[in-house]
């Protein structure tokens, strides 16, 4: 059996005709940016996460930048988050001028770990931004409390995390904003880039709005240095069609999980750590094995296709090393040895997820 890591084609398939229609829509209308689509998705996104507002831009890695900016940080500011990441988390942090700060992740959740946080807190830090890996959300409650004991503001890298929850809260609704991304691989995907930040907080709102269309104020005046980020209307309205199923869509990954959990946990695998209390969607789905390379070579040849998120953490990359303050990193960086991600999204058969979970389980023994 050939089993694909990701299979965008398939994943269009049940949406097709909803969205051909709806894209023809837009195509007559003559409405492509800014429009009603992009205002409805607002709409629709802000509900269910449970805030106020949703500011949708051109990427994800634009709803942390621009989410950043709106919070005002910039130069000779310092922003505490995770070297095991997408670079688009610490890109976000220079851009706005201020400095990353990384500190380890916690062994079994391979988010941030809370309790290394105070110790990195200088009178320069102005933020946390963590990260919710693979789908998993980090611990907010404890987060959002060195937050207010600091008085530093949260930014939530959401971006493989959409439908993700601890308790009844989304992530996405705990800091000062949240940045989700859209693009196509993620649990929400659309047909090119695209993301969106939530807020419960109409000035943070205001600011992300200005900031997304050029600076532009209400009357029409350039108030601030902003920049081009603007959701286009075709991508809105196929978001809004698959929004309507992202619970559907979600709760199948959390099954292939489940079976996958009890397959390779037997066969001594380390897999992801999930406890009752938070609702883990499963973004990716990474397990930890000591000879990595090896099992991604024999996967390879058995049909099943494989990806490294992340096989090296950023602190080892050329650029980032020299421009983020870290110390010792050791989980991220065993971690990062160790680590190789299986196919899981939501239109795999239930032959393929036994074949991944047996296969995978096979040779691991």
């Amino acid at each position: 059996m050939k089993v694909p890591f990701l299979d965008l084609a398939r994943a269009h398939a049940p949406f097709a005709a909803e969205i051909d229609a709806r894209i023809l829509e837009v195509l007559k209308s003559g409405a492509y940016i800014l429009g009603p689509n992009v205002a409805d998705l607002e709409a629709a996104v802000a509900e269910y996460l449970g805030v106020a507002h949703a500011v949708a831009v051109g990427s994800g890695t634009d709803a942390l930048h621009l989410a950043l900016a709106a919070l005002d940080i910039g130069p000779a500011d310092e922003v505490i988050t995770t070297p095991f990441t997408f670079a688009a988390t610490i890109e976000a942090i220079e851009y706005v001028g201020a400095q990353p700060v990384l500190v380890d992740i916690d062994a079994d959740t391979y988010n941030i770990d809370p309790s290394l946080i105070e110790a990195a807190i200088t009178p320069r830090t102005r933020a946390i931004l963590p990260v919710h890996l693979f789908g998993l959300p980090a611990d907010m409650p404890r987060i959002m409390a060195i937050a207010a004991d600091n008085d530093l503001g949260v930014v939530e890298d959401c971006a493989q995390c959409l439908g993700a929850k601890i308790g009844v809260k989304a992530t996405g609704a705990f800091g000062a904003a949240g940045a989700f991304s859209f693009y196509p691989t993620k649990t929400l995907g659309g047909f090119g880039d695209g993301g969106i930040v939530s807020t419960n907080d109409a000035e943070t709102d205001r600011r992300l709005r200005v900031l997304r269309n050029h600076g532009i104020g209400d009357n029409g005046e350039h108030v601030m240095l902003g920049f081009n980020s603007r959701l286009d209307e075709i991508q809105a309205a196929a978001l809004r069609i698959k929004l309507a199923r992202i619970d559907e869509m979600n709760e199948r990954r959390r099954q292939i999980a489940t079976h996958y959990n009890a397959v390779l946990s037997a066969a001594g695998a380390k897999t992801p750590a999930a406890d009752d209390s938070v609702h883990h969607v499963y973004g990716y789905y990474t397990i930890c094995v000591t000879d990595r390379e090896a099992l991604r070579e024999r996967l390879r040849d058995a049909g099943v296709a494989t990806a490294l998120y992340y096989g090296k953490p950023l602190h080892k990359h050329a650029h980032f090393s020299k421009t983020s303050r870290f110390g010792t990193l050791q989980v991220a960086e065993r971690i990062a040895r160790q680590c190789v991600s299986l196919p899981i999204f939501p239109e795999m058969t239930d032959a393929e997820v036994d074949y991944v979970a047996t296969t995978t389980a096979r040779l691991i023994a």
